[in-house]
């Protein structure tokens, strides 16, 4: 069974990813530990999608064994993708970071590939293609391999695959839930776990400026998140994956707004190439891959 992507979820995975892509700037930032920021990011989300989801009709609830345990699985992948992604921002260079940290872009794809027991089209192989060749170009300016940012990369690299894992766990969920009360449980479970693992790594916890925590709860959990979660019910994994891949573009703006980081030919070159692999992906709406299963 094929999944048709409507132009008003596409729209929706775009607008989560571009809140997203201001999650990194927030971190650095702040003035807490990298868990610690992982904690109030969901900590301090969680009472703005508890009054949204009563809002939109969809009040958390308990959703039986089988669903909670996705969930609480969800919720690890993420929490270790939070620690180890906020961790490795501050030891290696933000084009390093962006760069591993998005191999969860191409897993993903790979994984509604193999649900649909198939190889890519013709269409889905060039957008796969345009896609590496666009990361790779917005990287090439920022991104340095060096010894001195081994272990920050490791780290980003690792968040990378727990985020593929995230990402898989909440779209087997979400062909039985909503949105709204997937995202409060996994936010949930996530903050509970990563608070007593930031305690326990000594970092500061308490901080002292609050902005930049309660917009990256803000934007990276209720906006960001919320978007993406709505959207793993909606758009195939090829589709999600690709769109991921417009981050690392929103970043680089971020970075010469905010940095005053020219952005080079290469790096409107890259964007540009995620760009086409969307379209490309979006002219084949029904053969991405298999709608999401329950759980």
């Amino acid at each position: 069974m094929t999944q048709r992507v409507s132009p008003r979820a596409f729209a929706i995975l775009m607008l989560g990813n571009v809140a997203l892509a201001f999650g990194p700037w927030m971190v650095r930032l702040s003035d807490v530990g990298p868990s610690a920021a992982g904690f109030w990011r969901l900590a301090l989300a969680l009472p703005f999608l508890v009054v949204l989801a009563k809002a939109m009709g969809q009040p958390a609830h308990w959703p039986g064994r089988s669903a909670a345990w996705v969930i609480a699985v969800a919720a690890f992948f993420f929490a270790a993708d939070l620690a180890a992604w906020h961790a490795g921002i501050h030891l290696t260079k933000l084009g390093n970071a962006t760069l591993f940290g998005n191999i969860a872009s191409f897993a993903f794809a790979a994984w509604g590939l193999w649900l649909a027991r198939r190889l890519p089209t013709r269409l889905q192989g060039a957008a796969l293609l345009l896609a590496l060749l666009g990361s790779a170009l917005l990287m090439a300016g920022s991104a340095e391999l060096s010894a001195r940012y081994l272990r920050g990369d490791l780290l980003t690299l690792l968040a990378g695959l727990l985020y593929a894992g995230y990402l898989i766990a909440v779209e087997r969920v979400r062909g039985s839930m909503q949105p709204l009360p997937v995202l409060i449980l996994a936010s949930a479970f996530g903050a509970a776990m990563l608070l007593p693992f930031a305690a326990v790594m000594g970092e500061t916890i308490l901080p002292s400026a609050w902005t930049p925590l309660l917009l990256l709860a803000l934007g990276s959990q209720v906006v960001g998140q919320g978007c993406l979660v709505y959207a793993l019910g909606q758009v195939p994994p090829l589709v999600v994956g690709l769109a991921l891949l417009t981050q690392p573009a929103v970043s680089a703006a971020i970075g010469w707004i905010a940095y005053g980081e020219v952005m080079t030919s290469l790096d409107f070159l890259g964007a540009a190439a995620i760009a086409v692999a969307l379209v490309l992906v979006r002219l084949q709406e029904g053969g991405s891959g298999p709608k999401s299963v329950s759980a």
